[in-house]
C-alpha cells in the first residue's frame, strides 16, 4: 500500500510541475477528458466531432509533452494510469473555468446561447418533455437543447449530459441533486382486451392473464421488477426495454403491463386494472455536475424544469388520465 501511495504522489507531483512550467493548450485537455470519460478513442472522436486519428495524435502529443503515459492502451479501451488519474481533476477544473469565462466574455451573461444536453428515460423524454420544451426555446432563440432519450440512466460522471432526470440520484461526487417529482405506476390493459377476456376483480385473477414486462438484465433499477409483486407466477409473454413498446403491446392486446400515468394519460384505449392494489410509487431526481450548473444556460434549463413540474405533478401521480 505504501508503494502505491508513493507512486500516486510521484504522478501528482509530475503533473503539477508540468502544469506550472508549461503553456497549456486547453484543446489538448479537451481530448484527454473525452478519452478519459468515454474510455475509447472512437466515442471520444464522435463527442469532439473529429477523426479517430486526431484524438490519438493529440493524446500522444500531450503524453510526450508531459513525459509520462496518461493511458494504458488495451483491446477493451483506454485505462487511466496514475498520472492520468492525477491529471483528471485538474483538467476538469480547467474545463469548468474555461466554460464560465467563455460564457462571460462572449456576453452570454446578457444573452443565453449555446447547447444544453439533458438525459432522461425514453418515455419521459418522448411523452412529457418534448411537448413542453417549446416555450423555453421560444423565449431563448439562441439556446439549443439536446435531449438524450435513453433506455438507461444518463451518466453524469462521464459528462454524457449536463443535466439528468434520473431514477437514482448520484450518491457521491460534486453533484447538485433536487427531488423533481414523485410519480406512480399502475397496471393497465387495453379496453378492448378487457372486454373480451376473463374479468379481473382480485389479484388472484391476474394469474389468468398474460403480462408484458422489462427484460431483467436491462432494468434501470431493481425496483422495476413489478410483476413478482403482483402475481406469484406471472404469465410473461413479451419483454422489452422500452415502456413505449410496453404501451403499444398493451394496445395490441398482447397482455397487461405496468405503465406510468404520464405515458398513458389521455388515451381512452387504456384502462387501469386494480388501481387500488396494483400501484407503485417512485421518484424522479434532477441532477447536474456542480461545475456545469455554474453556466447560465445550464442553470436556465434547470430552473425551467423545476418550474415546469410544479403545476403538473398530478399527471405523474395518476390523478389525470
Amino acid at each position: 500500500m505504501h508503494g502505491l501511495a508513493h507512486t500516486q504522489t510521484q504522478a501528482r507531483v509530475r503533473i503539477e510541475r508540468w502544469v506550472m512550467k508549461s503553456e497549456m493548450d486547453w484543446n489538448d485537455l479537451r481530448y484527454f477528458l473525452a478519452a478519459a470519460r468515454l474510455g475509447r478513442l472512437s466515442p471520444a472522436a464522435r463527442r469532439l466531432q473529429v477523426e479517430h486519428s486526431t484524438v490519438s495524435r493529440r493524446i500522444d502529443g500531450l503524453e510526450r509533452a508531459m513525459g509520462t503515459r496518461l493511458f494504458e492502451r488495451h483491446r477493451d479501451g483506454l485505462i487511466l494510469t496514475e498520472a492520468g488519474h492525477a491529471l483528471l481533476p485538474m483538467a476538469e477544473q480547467v474545463e469548468a473555468t474555461v466554460a464560465v469565462l467563455s460564457e462571460a466574455l462572449s456576453g452570454q451573461d446578457l444573452s443565453v446561447r449555446g447547447e444544453v444536453r439533458l438525459g432522461t428515460p425514453e418515455g419521459l423524454a418522448v411523452c412529457f418533455l418534448t411537448p413542453h420544451l417549446k416555450p423555453l426555446l421560444d423565449d431563448y432563440p439562441n439556446l439549443t437543447v439536446e435531449l438524450l432519450a435513453l433506455p438507461r440512466l444518463a451518466n453524469l460522471a462521464s459528462r454524457e449530459a449536463d443535466l439528468a432526470i434520473t431514477l437514482e440520484p448520484p450518491r457521491r461526487g460534486p453533484y447538485v441533486v433536487s427531488r423533481w417529482t414523485d410519480f406512480a405506476y399502475f397496471l393497465y390493459g387495453a379496453r378492448d382486451y378487457l372486454k373480451t377476456h376473463k374479468p379481473i376483480t382480485t389479484r388472484a385473477d391476474l394469474a389468468r392473464h398474460p403480462f408484458i414486462a422489462y427484460i431483467d438484465d436491462y432494468l434501470l433499477i431493481p425496483e422495476l421488477r413489478f410483476l413478482e409483486k403482483l402475481c406469484e407466477k406471472p404469465n410473461l409473454r413479451f419483454s422489452c426495454t422500452s415502456m413505449l413498446a410496453h404501451k403499444e403491446a398493451v394496445l395490441a392486446g398482447v397482455g397487461l403491463a405496468v405503465l406510468t400515468p404520464y405515458i398513458s394519460a389521455g388515451d381512452p384505449r387504456l384502462v387501469k386494472v386494480l388501481p387500488d392494489e396494483a400501484y407503485f410509487r417512485h421518484t424522479f431526481w434532477l441532477a447536474a455536475h456542480a461545475d456545469r450548473l455554474r453556466l447560465k444556460r445550464v442553470r436556465l434549463v434547470w430552473d425551467y424544469l423545476m418550474g415546469l413540474i410544479e403545476t403538473r405533478r398530478q399527471l405523474f401521480l395518476g390523478s389525470e388520465g
